[in-house]
């Protein structure tokens, strides 16, 4: 079963469940300062998970674009990607255990012939001091469905517990489902350390609230959120041993062998790398993202980089990466138009790229050249009074600083060497030099990648109506043609990305902080009203670029009939009235990336 055949008919079944398909949300969240990246296809949904109405009702399902970093190390294996598709159905407060499970189940097997043989799962057991009972209630079902009791495994919280993302909020058990590999017939009694069991989908259950005193409360309204991964289960039904031999993959690496030269086989990790990491850059620059030093314009920049030395140690030309895009966008043209409609901006921005790199990746050479040297022969080199070894096999952060300083060398792709050699990399050493010379931290959002839900705390909430008055006074000033690129809201202050290929004036600075504040003394309504995505555009509501609705959306309306000052579609929350947000002001106009501003503001 190929995987567009999997993924129509996921949501085919799912809509016959009664669940409304909602398109994927964008890979870059919107208003959410706890991810880089859309992780999961939770995200899109926290106001609705939190007890918001959603416009398609209280059973949705979807196939959600995601991004994960944290396993960039691992990609080249047999089943982690940076990119990937999941497949989910949700309950907002309406079905709940038994029927997940049994729709998963009822899916798996009949709808995907998988024979129960090769099926196990696991569920959560219990945590007596927080007063959390071993769940016999989703084994209980599992039995009821003719699975055996020795191929169900009760694991603790690392395994199967959901949340909260962070210190407080909903949460819950899970239920995992796995199927066997191996070439032989899988085993009676499911071992949860073989490596050959390979999960393929999680029911998540969410029935408690964690609070402040770090009690679980049982919710009121109790949500259920699957996820099943698209390439893995593709790769399991076409009996492939890994993600990357399906088709989801197989054109971009004979593209990659076309223009190295060489063949896959035995050369399966630089291949992989290529091939993951074009794809996601792909993907976000159809969103409008672009490389950058910070943030998730940082995590692009590393993701390319990787791809490019890769493609150098493979021997190929420069210049490949755009003819790798391509081939990433011929797989998905049919799915996610979004990349052909784009396509002239994402090969110019890779091709930049790529351009930039072509000093220090020669440097990079040389580090490798200098370091094996060093470690095999005791020599040592510096640069700038730092040696390249901080001591015997440990290579020194300040070395890889200064290289970093004086030839632009990336201190990303300088530590990947570190680790290919079997150095150890002093990272203590490389911060201290960071620090010291005042300088950017590329860790310095590391936190953000992990997955969480966004603040919707009172005054959270003001600076997301904040910044609608603000786009819409942008727009005033510098013209229709202003679209949000990206937004970063907190309880302290907004941050607020947007296109315009030049610095703004004083003056139009000034104009736009008087605007909003105009509309803040005039205490204009804030309108909520759910509507057809096309009534929506066709009555002028203003949508985030890149982004794909569902067939009815919310719509926020800021002002009278006679006086609208703002409308866009957002899934909230807002204030009532303009008149509750105090004083605007803009405290900072910034470069955020090539051809995009950004504005950071407070409310006084």
């Amino acid at each position: 079963m190929r995987a567009d055949e999997l993924r129509k008919k996921y949501l085919e079944f799912f809509e016959k469940k009664g669940h409304k398909i909602i398109p994927s949300a964008p890979l870059i969240p919107e208003n959410d300062p706890t991810v880089l990246f859309t992780t999961a296809g939770m995200h899109p949904l926290v106001p609705y998970l939190l007890g918001e109405k959603h416009p398609m009702g209280k059973r949705i399902c979807d196939s959600q674009k995601c991004i994960r970093t944290g396993d960039i190390d691992d990609v080249g294996d047999a089943t982690h990607l940076t990119f990937f598709e999941m497949l989910g159905n949700w309950s907002l407060g309406d079905y709940f255990k038994k029927e997940a499970i049994e729709w998963s189940f009822e899916f798996l097997t009949k709808e995907l012939g998988i024979p129960l043989e090769r099926l196990a799962f696991t569920v959560f057991k219990g945590e007596s001091q927080n007063n959390i009972p071993r769940d016999e209630e989703a084994a209980g079902i599992w039995q009821s469905l003719g699975v055996p009791k020795e191929r169900i495994a009760y694991l603790g919280r690392e395994d199967n517990w959901w949340g909260p993302a962070g210190n407080t909020g909903p949460c819950g058990p899970d239920t995992e489902m796995f199927y066997w590999t191996g070439e032989d017939a899988a085993p009676k009694v499911y071992d949860p350390s073989d490596k050959r069991w390979i999960e393929i989908w999680n029911d998540v259950f969410m029935q408690y609230n964690k609070t402040s005193q770090g009690e679980f409360e049982e919710l009121l309204q109790k949500n259920v959120d699957t996820g099943l991964g698209l390439e893995r289960v593709a790769a399991v039904l076409q009996g492939k041993s890994n993600v990357y031999e399906t088709e989801l993959f197989v054109p971009i690496i004979k593209k990659i062998e076309e223009i190295s030269g060489k063949p896959y086989q035995g050369n399966e990790k630089p291949f992989r790398i290529i091939a993951d990491h074009i794809k996601v850059a792909a993907f976000v620059l159809a969103e409008g993202l672009v490389p950058s030093n910070t943030g998730r314009g940082y995590v692009l920049r590393r993701l390319i980089r990787r791809a490019v030395r890769y493609g150098k140690l493979l021997g190929i030309k420069d210049g490949f990466t755009p003819e790798i895009a391509q081939a990433v966008m011929k797989i998905y043209e049919n799915v996610y138009p979004e990349l052909i409609e784009n396509q002239k901006f994402i090969f110019e921005e890779l091709g930049k790229e790529e351009k930039s790199l072509e000093g220090p990746l020669d440097k990079i050479k040389q580090y490798k050249i200098d370091l094996l040297a060093a470690r095999d022969q005791g020599l040592s080199k510096r640069i700038h009074d730092a040696p390249i070894l901080s001591s015997p096999g440990v290579a020194s952060g300040w070395y890889v600083y200064e290289n970093y300083q004086s030839y632009g060398t990336p201190p990303e792709l300088s530590q990947e060497v570190v680790k290919e050699l079997g150095l150890r990399f002093d990272q203590e050493g490389f911060d201290r030099a960071m620090k010291e010379h005042q300088d950017l931290s590329r860790t310095a959002s590391a936190g953000q990648f992990k997955s969480g839900l966004a603040d919707n705390s009172e005054q959270t909430t003001k600076y997301h109506t904040a910044t609608h008055l603000l786009l819409a006074a942008l727009r005033e000033v510098l013209g229709d043609g202003v679209q949000q690129k990206g937004s970063n809201i907190t309880a302290e202050r907004l941050r607020f990305d947007f296109n315009l290929d030049r610095k703004m004036t004083a003056e139009e600075i000034k104009r736009v902080e008087e605007l909003v504040n105009q509309k803040i003394k005039e205490n204009l309504p804030v309108i909520c009203e759910e509507m057809p995505t096309e009534c929506a555009f066709d009555c002028g509501a203003v949508g985030v670029f890149g982004h794909k609705y569902a067939d009815r959306v919310k719509v926020y309306t800021v002002g009278s009939e006679e006086n609208i000052c703002s409308k866009e579609i957002c899934a909230g929350p807002h204030v009532t009235s303009t008149g509750q947000l105090g004083v605007f002001r803009i405290v900072k106009e910034e470069a955020s990336s090539a051809g995009v501003r950004r504005i950071k503001a407070v409310l006084e």
